[in-house]
């Protein structure tokens, strides 16, 4: 869908799961009702100077996020979260965490911040200045106190799962639930352990299995989470900087309606492209409990070179 099509097309047609729309995110979203999305989640442009952005200084780019902001907050429903993922600003070489920046927005707009959740990658650019970024935040702000939380939907195995009372009236009874504990705020997602608050999931690189052409794609893994926890089947999900889809995708894929914008034509086609694989059966993507890859001893490009070995081991073979 173009910026030229009713922009409401899509709400008015029972059997439509999604639209993709080509226009600027703060014009389209002036077109929609109040309270429409459940959930809206999003990685927007960090202002580091992408084809796709225009760099600026950090007042100007968080004057216009805040517009923006505005905006996604009368659309979110009462019982809507905005799961808001961003990265470090970088000027001049220092570092400007837009998580910190954006919390006083947020705040300013009522919402409330129910977790700061770490997203980490093992892959990335190499600093050489300062240590090496790998790692990315999402803020998980509620515009209520009475908010859809799935927990049953995120539960990971007690550790315990025999454990009882050891007194009081319940005394001798499972204290445990028999589908699992509340996973604590750090999540490491491997295989599905959900228990620490580490999200350990690879970032889109050129040897994923859903890379495409945009330079800054974040994995379809990382939204289904919130997808899961956040909404209902049927509930609408909204993401205003779309790019290659991956949050339509998610939602979709997990039967939820979805909406995406996106100001550049090429990856509103590309969203699309990939949407279409998806219901084809032929999208590749990476399985939300594959575990982190290891690689094995045989692997050679993995192991220390031989030439590297006398400067790195000396004092009768202990590591310097």
């Amino acid at each position: 869908m173009n910026s030229e099509q009713p922009l409401f097309e899509f709400f008015v047609k029972p059997e439509v799961e999604h639209a993709i729309i080509h226009g600027d995110s703060l014009n389209v979203l002036k077109g929609f009702e109040a309270g429409k999305f459940d959930l809206i989640i999003t990685s927007p442009p960090y202002n580091i100077g992408k084809s796709y952005e225009t760099k600026t200084s950090i007042e100007a780019y968080l004057a216009t996020q805040k517009s923006i902001i505005e905006e996604l907050v009368r659309v979110l429903a009462e019982r809507g979260s905005i799961c808001w993922q961003v990265g470090n600003y970088i000027s001049k070489g220092e570092v400007f965490p837009l998580d910190i920046y954006y919390y006083p927005i947020f705040k300013s707009l009522g919402l409330k911040l129910r977790n700061r959740i770490v997203w980490h990658f093992g892959h990335g650019l190499h600093a050489s200045s300062r240590f090496s970024g790998r790692y990315e935040t999402i803020l998980w702000f509620t515009k209520s106190d009475d908010y859809i939380f799935n927990l049953d939907e995120v539960r990971v195995p007690s550790k315990y799962p025999g454990k009882k009372h050891f007194k009081g009236p319940k005394k001798g009874q499972l204290s445990g639930n028999p589908r699992g504990k509340n996973p604590s705020d750090i999540w490491e997602i491997v295989v599905r352990d959900w228990e620490r608050e580490l999200w350990n999931i690879p970032n889109v690189k050129s040897n994923h299995p859903e890379k495409t052409l945009h330079p800054c794609q974040y994995p379809i893994e990382l939204v289904e989470r919130c997808v899961l926890a956040l909404t209902h089947k049927k509930s609408w999900v909204l993401d205003p900087f779309s790019g290659a889809g991956s949050a339509v995708i998610a939602a979709i894929k997990n039967e939820r309606n979805a909406v995406g914008i996106d100001k550049e034509a090429a990856y509103c086609k590309l969203a699309e492209e990939r949407i279409n694989a998806l219901k084809a059966g032929k999208l590749k993507m990476r399985p939300i409990n594959k575990p982190i890859h290891v690689p094995s001893k045989k692997d050679k490009v993995a192991q220390t070179p031989r030439e590297w070995q006398k400067d790195l081991f000396s004092n009768n073979g202990n590591k310097t």
